[in-house]
C-alpha cells in the first residue's frame, strides 16, 4: 500500500507535438511545405517523404538533393481560475533555430531509390519560468493547512523544461509501371529521446503574526513539528518503559512521574492532533510516533527538489504509396504510413519525490527504468494536384491519423476519436524563375477533455502560409516560406477542495523556412 502525505506534483510534456501535425507525428518536413501547406501528391524533392512514388515524375533522371531549415517560435499558455493560485498564469516558450529535413535520391527511367532525415515528432523544448499548475496547486493547501498558525500566503522558485524530438530516417524504392503509375515502399526508423529538467525551490509561507516580512520556509515548519513530537514519542516511551502506559497523562501527573508543564506540552500535542487529553499513553505514544513521521515527510518533501531525467526509445514503420498521372493537368498520390511502435525508458539522475510507500521508501516522478509505450501511429495520406491554366497549380491534401490504435500507455483511451488535417495550396509561375505559393490547412486532433492537462495538450488549429520559389538554372532552385498556425482555445473543468475551476489551454506557432534544390541529371 502506498501513502502520499503531501503531493508535490512534478508536470511533464509528454509526446506532445509542438507544430503543425497530429498528437505524436509532425507534417512541416520542407521549406515547400512552409510556403504551401500541401505537398501529398506534389511532384518535388521533398515527395520523398509526403509521396516516394511520386519521385518517378521527376522530369530528369540523375541525382537530386534537398536541403531544408525551419526556424521555429511557439508561446503555450495555461490559465487557471483555481482561487488559492498566486497567479493563475502560465507560460511556455518554445525557439528552435535548427529543424532541419534532408532529401536525397536517385532516378533512372523506370527506378528511383531516395533516403531522408527529418524530425518526425517533436522537435524542441518548452520552459515554463513559472512552472505549471501541477506544480502549485499542492503548495495552496499550506495556508488553509497552516491558518491557525496565522499563514496565509505562499511562494516557491519554481522553474521546468522539456524537450521532444523524434529522429526519423526513411529508404524508399519506387518503380514506374507506366506512364500512368507509379509505386513504392519504404521503411521508417524513428529514434526518440525526451528530457525533462526542473526545480522546486524555497518554499515559503507568509506568517503575518511576526514581523510584516517574515517569510519562513515551509520545510522548516514542517521539521519543527516533526522535531516536537519526536520528543513528545520519546517523553511517553519513557513513562511506557517505567508500566505507566495504560494511565493517561492527568494520572501519571498526579502520581508525581511528570510536571504540570510537562504534562500540559504532551497533551496540547494530543489535542493539536485531534485527540482527547484523556488518550492512554501507550495510544498516544504511537499517535506522536506517526506524526514525527508524517511531518517528517512532510518536510523532506517541501524541501528543495531537481529533476534530471531523460527517456529514449527507437520504432520502425513500413511505407507504402502509389501515385497515380492520369495526364499533364492532374496527378493523385496515396500513401500509407504503418504505426511505429515505441517503448521509452527513463534514464534519470536526479527526481522529484512525490510521496512515500508504507515502508518508508519514496515514491519519485520518473522512476529510473520505467518504461512507457508512446507509438507514432499509422497514417493515411491522400493528395491531388491540378492545374487549371498552364501558370497555376492547385494541391489538396488529406492526412488522416489513426491514433486510437496506437499505444500511449492508456491515454489513447481517452481519445474522442482519431485525428484528421486538410490543406489546400495554391502555386503560381509569374515567370520561368519566379513562383508565388499561399496555403491554408485545418488540423483537428482526436483528442478529448479527459486527455488534456497542463501536461500536455492538444488543440484544432488554423493554419496559413505563402512564400516563395526561385529557380536560378536548371539545377539549383530556391523555396522559402512563412507559415503561423493560431489554435482554438480549449476549456477543461476540474474540482478540487470541492472548488470547481478550469484551465484554459491555448498556443500559436511561426515558422520561417529555407530549403535548397539540386538537381543533377538530365
Amino acid at each position: 500500500m502506498k501513502t502520499r502525505t503531501f503531493l508535490v506534483s512534478a508536470a511533464i510534456l509528454m509526446g506532445t507535438r509542438l507544430f503543425a501535425g497530429d498528437f505524436v507525428t509532425n507534417s512541416n518536413h520542407s521549406a515547400q511545405w512552409a510556403r504551401m501547406l500541401s505537398r501529398n501528391a506534389v511532384i518535388d524533392a521533398d515527395a520523398t517523404y509526403y509521396n516516394p512514388a511520386a519521385l518517378n515524375f521527376l522530369p530528369k533522371n540523375g541525382l537530386f538533393v534537398s536541403l531544408n531549415n525551419q526556424v521555429i517560435s511557439q508561446e503555450r499558455t495555461i490559465k487557471s481560475t483555481y482561487p488559492a493560485l498566486n497567479d493563475g498564469s502560465y507560460t511556455g516558450k518554445i525557439f528552435v533555430p535548427a529543424f532541419p529535413s534532408i532529401y536525397a535520391g536517385y532516378k533512372t527511367e523506370k527506378f528511383t531509390i531516395s533516403g531522408a532525415f527529418f524530425i518526425a515528432g517533436g522537435g524542441g523544448g518548452a520552459t515554463y519560468d513559472k512552472g505549471l499548475p501541477a506544480f502549485e496547486y499542492g503548495l495552496t493547501d499550506l495556508v488553509p493547512g497552516l491558518a491557525p498558525q496565522g499563514v496565509n500566503g505562499y511562494r516557491a522558485d519554481i522553474h521546468f523544461e522539456g524537450t521532444s524530438v523524434f529522429y526519423g530516417y526513411q529508404l524508399n524504392f519506387s518503380y514506374k509501371i507506366n506512364d500512368q503509375l507509379s509505386i513504392a515502399v519504404g521503411g521508417r526508423l524513428v529514434y526518440a529521446s525526451e528530457s525533462y529538467k526542473g526545480y522546486l525551490r524555497n518554499i515559503e509561507v507568509y506568517n503575518y503574526y511576526k514581523n510584516p516580512n517574515n517569510w519562513t520556509r515551509a520545510d522548516a515548519i514542517m521539521q519543527g513539528a516533526a522535531t516536537s513530537f519526536t520528543n513528545a514519542a520519546k517523553g511517553s516511551q519513557a513513562l511506557i518503559d517505567n508500566g505507566a502506559g495504560a494511565m493517561t497523562f492527568a494520572q501519571v501527573e498526579g502520581a508525581g512521574y511528570i510536571s504540570a508543564t510537562n504534562r500540559a506540552e504532551l497533551e496540547g500535542a494530543l489535542t493539536a492532533l485531534g485527540y482527547p487529553a484523556a488518550t492512554p499513553i501507550s495510544s498516544a505514544n504511537a499517535i506522536f510516533t506517526g506524526a514525527a513521521a508524517q511531518y517528517g515527510a512532510k518536510a523532506m518533501l517541501l524541501g528543495d527538489q531537481e529533476a534530471d531525467t531523460k527517456r529514449t526509445g527507437m520504432g520502425f514503420a513500413p511505407v507504402i504509396a502509389i501515385n497515380f498521372k492520369p495526364n499533364d493537368q492532374l496527378n493523385i498520390g496515396l500513401k500509407y504510413t504503418h504505426q511505429a511502435n515505441i517503448e521509452l525508458e527513463y534514464d534519470t539522475k536526479k527526481d522529484f519525490i512525490t510521496g512515500f510507500n508504507t515502508d518508508g521508501t519514496p515514491i519519485t516522478k520518473f522512476p529510473n527504468g520505467q518504461k512507457n509505450r508512446l507509438d507514432m501511429p499509422s497514417t493515411l495520406s491522400l493528395g491531388a494536384t491540378y492545374k487549371p491554366i498552364e501558370k497555376l497549380l492547385v494541391s489538396v491534401s488529406c492526412d488522416y491519423f489513426f491514433d486510437k490504435q496506437a499505444n500511449w500507455s492508456g491515454r489513447q483511451d481517452s481519445l474522442d476519436g482519431n485525428g484528421i488535417e486538410a490543406g489546400i495550396g495554391f502555386e503560381y509561375s509569374l515567370n520561368e524563375k519566379l513562383a508565388l505559393s499561399t496555403g491554408y490547412m485545418y488540423s483537428k486532433p482526436g483528442i478529448a477533455a479527459g486527455c488534456q492537462s497542463d501536461m500536455g495538450f492538444e488543440l484544432n488549429a488554423h493554419s496559413v502560409a505563402f512564400g516563395a520559389r526561385y529557380k536560378l538554372n536548371e539545377m539549383i532552385e530556391i523555396n522559402a516560406g512563412i507559415e503561423y498556425s493560431a489554435y482554438e482555445d480549449f476549456d477543461k473543468n476540474f474540482t478540487r477542495n470541492a472548488i470547481a475551476y478550469k484551465e484554459t489551454y491555448g498556443k500559436h506557432t511561426l515558422i520561417g523556412a529555407i530549403g535548397l534544390n539540386l538537381y543533377f541529371g538530365k
